[in-house]
C-alpha cells in the first residue's frame, strides 16, 4: 500500500522513476566513455580524468565534478545546475547553452572553454580562471558572483560573492 501511495504522490508532483539517477550510465562515464543525453543526476565524477568526454544534453544536476580533469569535454546543452565543480580543469571544453545555475565553480580552470549561452545565475566563480574563455558576456556574469582572484576576459566583471 505504501508503494502505491508513493507512486501517486510522485505522479501528482510530476515526478517519475526516470527522474532518478541511472547508475549504469554513471558507471559508463566513470570508466571514461561518452554518454550524451544520459541521466547522470548526482553522479560522482570527482578526481576523474575524462578527456574529450561527450556529455552533451546530459542531466548532471547536483553532480560532483570537483578536481576532475575534463579537457575538450562537451557539455553542450547539459544541465549542471547545483553541481560542485571545485578546482576542475576544462581546457577547450564546450559548455554552449549549458545550465550552470547555482553551481560551485570555485577555482575552476576553463582555459579556452566555450561558455556561449551558458546560464550562470547564482554560480560562484571565485578564483576561477576564465580569461581565455570564448562566448562569455557581461549579461551572463551579472547573475553570478566571484572575487578578486576571478580572472575574466578584458572588459568583463563579476559581482562580489556575499
Amino acid at each position: 500500500m505504501k508503494h502505491i501511495a508513493l507512486a501517486f504522490a510522485l505522479a501528482a508532483a510530476g515526478l517519475t522513476a526516470a527522474a532518478a539517477q541511472n547508475s549504469g550510465e554513471i558507471a559508463r562515464v566513470q570508466s571514461g566513455q561518452s554518454c550524451p543525453g544520459c541521466n547522470l543526476f548526482q553522479a560522482d565524477l570527482s578526481y576523474r580524468d575524462l578527456p574529450g568526454a561527450d556529455l552533451s544534453g546530459a542531466r548532471l544536476t547536483q553532480s560532483n565534478l570537483s578536481l576532475a580533469t575534463m579537457n575538450r569535454a562537451r557539455f553542450d546543452g547539459a544541465d549542471l545546475s547545483v553541481s560542485n565543480m571545485f578546482g576542475a580543469r576544462f581546457t577547450g571544453a564546450s559548455f554552449a547553452n549549458a545550465n550552470l545555475t547555482d553551481t560551485v565553480l570555485v577555482g575552476v580552470y576553463f582555459g579556452s572553454a566555450d561558455l556561449g549561452g551558458a546560464r550562470l545565475n547564482g554560480a560562484n566563480l571565485s578564483g576561477a580562471e576564465m580569461h581565455n574563455v570564448r562566448g562569455l558576456t557581461q549579461s551572463q556574469l551579472s547573475g553570478a558572483c566571484g572575487d578578486a582572484a576571478t580572472r575574466l576576459p578584458a572588459g568583463l566583471s563579476v559581482p562580489p560573492c556575499r
